[in-house]
């Protein structure tokens, strides 16, 4: 039953769902149209506030970009396919690559939000060995696992908290830090972890399609090419000039990339050293670009991989300044913190954590960043819980500013589910050579998003401080 009810929901969004660029475009005319009749915004100010945000999120745009380029290059790596093929060896089934795929990502999704793109490479290396693996569902899957990443050492909001002279210190709406004992650390979100790790797998496996007809990565392909192409290491042999010359020499020299790559690796032995276990997205896409080098061996050999890697990310390139258009309408004109504060008005001391969760779980859908998000809509609802928590001990308090704070991050995560911002960042891997859309995945996601809104929103509001 569930299963055919999942299919109901994937035939819907496959009739009505546009692509993500019209979602895009779409958003932005009802957040520019919200703001002109709910704000004192004048049309020229909300516009203006649409531009000013269109230009927001470059260097964000580009640190994705990088991160799929960079570890879809390992994956091109010779190492790296055998390693794949010494693993689905043991997974021979697609129950069992939907269960692997959701477990391994909602682990390394712990370790930063952009390693989805390690777990795209896997689970696509699978789907072209094992037969009958239903590919929108497998997509799915990996969409799925990356969402617990706020409960994870990337968490932005739990690292925002904690650092010191944050925006909200600097404001005057907390006097200090709160240390990530009370965020990460919490029991709440070690059983949000549980709920993506374990409980995740499980319920996928009990959705999973019965049928793979005209479903399999093989069906899907427009070129019938499930990846036989030649391997990089071939591929820059046909490089060579048939007699000896300089330029080969320095081409296919291992000397000069491993002494570029050596000096990689000994800042990123001096970052972790020096800052401890700070694993930012751009020490992160280092890491990526050192690795590559080392398993490419040669210039030639890695600049192909790149090249290969970079052919599919014009999503990512056009379609993030749109996001961040709507972005800055809800900040310039005041939408993002009137929504916030028409949401945490309504709030009690026993609700506030539910309320704080929906509010980042319906902000997303126009602002999916949760950094920027709590940006627009953190100030006011830390403002209501410090009211709520008058007369109270001021370890409790804080223990309800981070407990409000993760709920907003905790409905951003989930909303995800349903906004096909971040499928930005899957596709340019897993939906390569195949015309598959955000309609064709987000179906499967619709029963995961309800069961996990009731799981989290009781979670959030009953669980002790």
């Amino acid at each position: 039953m569930i299963t055919t009810l999942g299919q109901k929901f994937t035939d819907f969004f496959e009739r009505f769902m546009p692509s993500a660029y019209v979602f895009a475009l779409l958003l932005t005319l009802i957040a520019a149209a919200l703001a002109f009749f709910v704000t004192d915004a004048s049309a020229l100010e909300v516009i203006s506030g649409w531009y000013k945000g269109f230009w927001s999120l470059l260097e964000f745009g580009m640190q994705i970009v990088l991160i799929v380029i960079t570890a879809y290059s390992i994956a091109h790596a010779t190492v790296m396919k055998k390693g794949v093929d010494l693993l689905a060896r043991h997974i021979k089934t697609p129950t069992k690559v939907y269960f692997f795929v959701i477990l391994i990502g909602s682990l390394l999704s712990l370790i930063s939000f952009g390693m989805v793109v390690i777990s795209c490479i896997l689970a696509r290396e699978l789907a072209i060995r094992v037969k009958d693996v239903h590919y929108p569902f497998l997509i799915a899957s990996v969409y799925f696992s990356f969402n617990g990443w706020v409960s994870g050492l990337s968490s932005s909001i739990a690292l925002l908290l904690n650092t010191k002279n944050n925006f909200l210190i600097e404001a005057g709406i907390l006097s200090d830090v709160i240390p990530t004992s009370y965020t990460l650390g919490a029991p709440l979100n070690l059983i949000m972890i549980v709920l993506f790790a374990i409980i995740g797998p499980l319920l996928f496996l009990v959705i999973a399609p019965k049928k793979t007809t005209s479903k399999t990565l093989y069906d899907l392909l427009e070129t019938k090419d499930t990846g036989t192409e030649s391997s990089v290491k071939e591929e820059a042999k046909t490089f060579t000039l048939p007699y000896k010359a300089l330029s080969d020499l320095l081409n296919n020299s291992l000397l000069l990339q491993y002494a570029v790559a050596a000096l990689g690796a000994a800042y990123i032995t001096y970052h972790f050293i020096s800052k401890g276990f700070d694993l930012n997205f751009n020490i992160m896409i280092f890491i990526f670009i050192i690795i590559g080098l080392f398993l490419h061996k040669t210039p030639l050999r890695y600049s192909l991989s790149m090249k290969r890697a970079s052919s599919n990310i014009s999503g990512i390139l056009f379609q993030y300044p749109f996001y961040a258009g709507i972005m800055g309408i809800m900040l310039h004109t005041g939408l993002g913190e009137k929504t916030g504060q028409l949401l945490a008005s309504v709030a009690t001391i026993d609700t506030y954590p539910f309320f704080a969760y929906l509010s980042g779980g319906f902000v997303n859908f126009a602002i999916p960043s949760a950094g920027g998000e709590f940006a627009v809509i953190g100030p006011s609802i830390i403002n209501v819980v410090q009211q709520l928590g008058v007369g109270l001990p001021e370890n409790e308090v804080t223990a309800m500013i981070a407990r409000a704070s993760m709920a907003v991050a905790y409905g951003e995560s989930l909303s995800n589910l349903l906004q096909p911002f971040y499928l930005l960042l899957v596709f340019p891997v897993m939906a390569a050579g195949t015309k598959i859309q955000a309609r064709d995945i987000v179906g499967y996601l619709v029963i995961p998003f309800l069961i996990y809104f009731v799981l989290q929103s009781i979670l959030v509001t009953s669980m002790p401080l």
